[in-house]
């Protein structure tokens, strides 16, 4: 599973498949379509043509929260949050071979998690971002490293859980060190998207 997820951003379709084929022009290989609030029309579209760039390019297409339409397009998976569609009903729709991952804030959200199961754990945010509306309480370094922790005193396999909101290529080796999988990123690479060589690189 690769360790770099880009979330993709933008006001407008055309806003957010320029920023996606920005990203993949620049070497990531995989991709979460999430854009909030948008007309239905103009996602199921904008989901359409990242699945088509994303085959084209051989990397990986998951959209957010939208399992009938991931399965309409054949995405290669969905990311839920804790308040969407149920692991179990997502599986059973999109069949095994499908990737699916799930947001978590807490320790018993990721045991939540660990036990449906998720492929991967969303687990943040890191820090404030602006990306996101209703943002769960901020973890920080230090919550990432308490969850970790409490895992290894249960004698608990470290699921696959990738940091998400608010970060930045800075973050990458402390995130590494605690135990952290990988990282979701959305502001930093849609602001400077050459700097994905340099995450990939940090990421090994």
């Amino acid at each position: 599973m690769e360790k770099l997820q880009y979330i993709s951003q933008g006001f407008t379709r055309e806003e957010q498949e320029t920023n996606i084929r920005k990203v993949l022009d620049n070497g990531v290989q995989w991709i979460q379509v999430r854009w909030k609030n948008a007309p239905e029309k103009d996602f199921i579209r904008l989901c359409e043509i990242s699945k088509k760039l994303c085959a084209d390019y051989r990397t990986v297409c998951i959209i957010n929260d939208h399992v009938y339409i991931a399965r309409e397009i054949d995405a290669d998976g969905v990311h839920l949050g804790l308040n969407d569609m149920s692991v179990e009903t997502a599986r059973h729709l999109l069949g095994e071979d499908k990737i699916i991952g799930g947001t978590a804030n807490t320790f018993q959200d990721v045991l939540q998690r660990m036990v449906e199961p998720c492929d991967y754990i969303g687990l943040g945010p890191l820090r404030f971002t602006t990306t996101k509306e209703q943002l769960s309480p901020v973890l920080g370094f230090r919550g990432y490293q308490n969850i970790v922790q409490e895992l290894k005193e249960k004698s608990m396999k470290i699921p696959k859980i990738f940091a998400i909101g608010g970060v930045v290529l800075n973050d990458i080796e402390l995130l590494q060190q605690i135990g952290v999988y990988g990282v979701a990123v959305s502001g930093q690479i849609t602001a400077q998207p050459s700097i994905i060589t340099k995450f990939k690189t940090t990421l090994q």
